[in-house]
């Protein structure tokens, strides 16, 4: 690491509000070459906010730019534009995917900054026509992959492709620019499974050894202490703590990130016994066409009124269970729901059954970006149940009934402790985090009879992990609801479901109670099912 004089970059006293709201006051950050330092904060505390100042977004200067200085190598920029930011050596892996999904891995690694070769055509007609060098493509795509640490397909489609390899192609694509100095990670780790993660960390090492400098923001705080120099912790807009790695742990750094000790429910109550209760749900040889996933032959009884967890390595079949039920993917096989046969491939059927699915893709899938929290919670209900609908002449005529979308919306902003500026609010505009309760909160005013979710607390902070997760277990227990939980973290299963089964190969590999030791459930994780 550099220790000279000189920081590689500097933050002091960054102020920013939104419309006069203070999202961040007098925040001061130094980072040297090669350090690494550790961003955490609950959602909405203002992290990525000041990351987007940090890399010129279009948003902060929109919406009236920002107050104090950014300093590089000692002189005070002003990015006007992310390209600016680049172009000075700062790269930045954002939580949400900006790949485009019809292109390949090397494509996109290597996107407007492609190899050419020129051509006699393209000196009439402009550089445009000049053709690709595929070679040298492949060549530098391969080198920025080899630098994770990770291999991943270079010739896959990116909209083929399983969520943590997407991942890992926001970072090459980063890994491939030779000026970056900086590197900004925004939970890069969220949808990775453990080896994948072990990866990442073995390769932000790296990364800072040939001295790139990095902000590695995330909610895995043991991540944090594993690989971070420094430990910065932000709570409602302020910096609160800067102190090495070394001399924190866990615990201090939650009581300083909400300014409480941090308790769940979750864990704390005995795993209750399903085994005499009816079976709700029965799954005969499912499979599954969803890509990155493998779902072949998968036998499954839910029992009424548990909370079944399904767990495995990534791409292993986990995701697509419930993808393949729901209708999102072609799935074959016999699902039977309350005594009734459900036609696969057909989302609204499921929905009419009283199925309801929180998926892992909360922005693809899961919201609707651009309209209100209002809107995002009580359509769905409003669509396929006629829910906060008024009747006008004897039910000729049906209209919205706003009162009604306003309360339900407040109740849930309420119990699940939405941050955001009131139920008008653009989910476009929440943290990430607080994005996922939005989507927790329009299944849970569905109302259904089972609810699968899938990775429902990805980028969520401890606090408002342990929130969702008991808002969870009480609408199990209160509304009586089934509920289904995929998640690639095995302490959160345990934490939270009845019975867990492990996914291998595309098949159960066997189902336990959740009281289970970890030694034996990592052990049906990783058994080969025949």
């Amino acid at each position: 690491m550099n220790e000279s004089n000189t920081p590689l970059l500097e933050l002091k006293s960054i102020q920013k509000d939104f419309f006069g709201n203070q999202v961040l006051k007098d925040i001061n950050l130094t980072l040297h070459e090669g350090e690494v330092v550790g961003l955490v904060g609950e959602n909405g505390a203002g992290k990525s906010t000041l990351m987007r100042i940090l890399f010129g977004a279009n948003m902060i200067r929109e919406t009236g730019g920002y107050g104090g200085d950014v300093l590089l190598e000692g002189k005070v920029v002003k990015f006007q534009s992310p390209f600016d930011a680049i172009e000075a050596g700062i790269g930045m892996v954002h939580q949400e995917f900006s790949l485009i999904p019809g292109f390949t891995t090397t494509e996109n690694i290597l996107l407007n900054r492609e190899p050419t070769r020129k051509s006699l055509i393209a000196d009439v007609f402009g550089d445009r026509l000049n053709t690709l060098k595929r070679g040298e493509m492949d060549e530098q795509a391969a080198k920025a992959i080899e630098l994770m640490g990770v291999d991943i397909d270079r010739n896959m489609i990116i909209s083929d492709m399983p969520v943590g390899h997407k991942q890992f192609t926001e970072i090459a694509r980063e890994l491939s620019k030779e000026q970056l100095k900086l590197l900004i990670l925004d939970e890069p780790t969220a949808v990775l499974t453990e080896k994948e993660a072990e990866a990442l960390l073995a390769s932000i090492r790296g990364m800072a050894s040939r001295g790139i400098a990095i902000i590695f923001i995330t909610h895995r705080l043991q991540e944090i202490l594993a690989v971070c120099d420094r430990v910065a912790v932000m709570r409602d807009g302020r910096m609160v703590s800067d102190v090495p790695a070394a001399t924190t742990d866990v615990t201090e750094i939650t009581k300083l990130m909400v300014g409480r000790s941090v308790e769940s429910a979750a864990g704390t109550e005995p795993v209750r016994d399903h085994s005499s209760a009816r079976t709700i749900l029965s799954v005969e040889k499912l499979w599954v066409d969803m890509p990155g996933e493998t779902v072949r032959n998968v036998n499954l009884e839910v029992k009424e009124g548990e909370i079944l967890g399904i767990g495995g390595l990534a791409g292993q079949g986990k995701l697509g269970i419930p993808n393949g039920i729901m209708g999102l993917y072609q799935a074959g096989g016999k699902v039977t729901f309350d005594g009734q046969e459900i036609p696969l491939n057909s989302p609204r059927k499921c929905l009419d059954s009283s199925f309801a699915f929180v998926s892992e893709d909360r922005r693809g899938v899961g919201l609707l970006l651009d309209e209100s929290l209002e809107w995002n919670i009580a359509f769905p209900a409003m669509q396929i149940q006629n829910k906060f609908l008024k009747n006008y002449l004897g039910g000729l005529v049906k209209w919205r009934d706003e009162k009604a979308i306003e309360e339900i919306t407040n109740k849930y902003i309420g119990e699940l402790a939405i941050r955001c500026t009131s139920s008008k609010q653009k989910a476009r505009e929440l943290s990430g985090g607080n994005q996922q309760k939005v989507c927790l909160a329009k299944a849970f005013a569905l109302e259904p009879k089972l609810l699968f979710v899938s990775e429902p607390t990805r980028g969520i902070d401890v606090g408002a992990k342990a929130l969702v997760l008991d808002a969870l277990k009480r609408f199990n227990r209160e509304s009586g609801v089934t509920i289904v939980m995929v998640s690639s973290e095995l302490e959160e299963l345990r934490q939270s479901c009845d019975r867990i089964a492990m996914v291998s190969g595309g098949k159960i590999a066997g189902i336990l109670p959740a009281s289970s030791s970890v030694e034996e459930l990592g052990a049906l994780m990783f058994s080969q099912v025949v």
